[in-house]
């Protein structure tokens, strides 16, 4: 009887070298930009969506590349490819999108991530999660440190996210405990830039779409509650130093931008930037609403090569407005052309 073949370890890309990239949810928002710098850095990426809240759009620009491929699939169903790293993003983000389909999206998050590691671990690729500030829930501690635990409500109508989040990141320990699988856990605080989706129902994208279509900005709550924001390219940036930090730090790490603005503070800097008229109007408040987050980046300061955000909210805002500026005339062209 013949013995079994030796099992090769799988020589893995070396630093600078191009790998073959996995990146699900790279028709979002985040995932775009994502796809962008890893291409023009040299890499060959797959792309995996189910397009429930990713956009073709976003990707249009991509096509002809012999380095990238789209594959249209719910990342709830198994499925097998040959890749060096994944980059894990598929997740509605937006309250909006979430709530639409609870249920769902406890399955994306948990299923969906064990099919995500599953494909890693036979792959023996490294594997990156994007996780959330959501996982602090409504924090008792400020600014908020990766030590935190965090104060979320388990049965309400954000848990379908927030426990979804948390429950992926423990999925991710679990498999780099048990299986040896090499992670990193991001925990992403709010970001904005080209490409939001502009009715997704987020506050930046709310207050950038209103004011250009000449509509108040409406602030949910008294307008004091505080967030952090950070420009996608800087996001983007963390995203890739911690995939190839090689120190052995896998995380959990928050990357976000430390500077924090109440509500009322950004609806003035939307209308500073975008239309001075626009209008303020309040609103009753939405259900289990964080009252502040920001986050205390000094562990990624120190283990990724010194990154910290570069764009500044102002600066970032006006890169923003001239995407929603087109994409809003291209609607209008649209609903002209149908006689709406």
């Amino acid at each position: 009887m013949r013995s079994p073949p030796a099992t090769v370890p799988k020589a893995r890309p070396r630093c600078g070298e191009p790998r073959r990239v996995l990146v699900t949810g790279g028709a979002g928002f985040v995932g775009s930009h994502l796809v962008d710098a890893l291409l023009k850095r040299g890499d060959e990426v797959i792309v995996m969506d189910n397009f429930f809240t990713g956009s073709h759009r976003n990707l249009e620009h991509l096509k002809g590349n012999p380095k990238f491929e789209i594959i249209r699939h719910d990342i709830v169903t198994p499925f097998l490819v040959e890749i060096d790293e994944v980059y894990h993003l598929a997740c509605p983000a937006s309250p909006i999108h979430y709530k639409f389909n609870p249920v769902k999206t406890i399955k994306t998050n948990v299923v969906g991530t064990m099919n995500a590691l599953g494909l890693a671990k036979r792959c023996k690729a490294k594997f990156l999660l994007t996780s959330t500030s959501e996982v602090y829930g409504d924090p008792l501690e400020h600014p908020q440190k990766e030590s935190y635990w965090g104060n979320v409500n388990p049965i309400g109508e954000r848990a379908c996210y927030d426990e979804g989040k948390r429950c992926a990141e423990t999925l991710a320990f679990d498999y780099h405990r048990e299986h040896g699988l090499e992670i990193r856990v991001a925990r992403i605080f709010n970001t904005y830039g080209p490409r939001m989706a502009m009715d997704d129902g987020r506050v930046v994208s709310n207050f950038v779409a209103q004011a250009l279509e000449g509509k108040p900005l409406t602030i949910y709550g008294d307008g004091t509650q505080t967030r952090s924001f950070q420009y996608v390219s800087d996001l983007v940036a963390g995203l890739i130093a911690l995939m190839d930090n090689d120190s052995g730090f896998v995380g959990p790490v928050n990357l976000g931008n430390p500077g924090e603005f109440t509500m009322l503070e950004l609806a003035e800097k939307v209308r500073e930037v975008v239309n001075p008229n626009a209008e303020i109007v309040f609103c009753e408040n939405t259900s289990d609403d964080p009252s502040r987050r920001k986050p205390d980046i000094s562990l990624a300061k120190e283990k990724l090569a010194g990154w910290e955000p570069k764009v500044k909210l102002e600066d970032g805002l006006k890169l923003m407005v001239e995407d929603f500026r087109e994409r809003i005339e291209e609607k209008r062209l649209r609903d002209a052309a149908k006689g709406r």
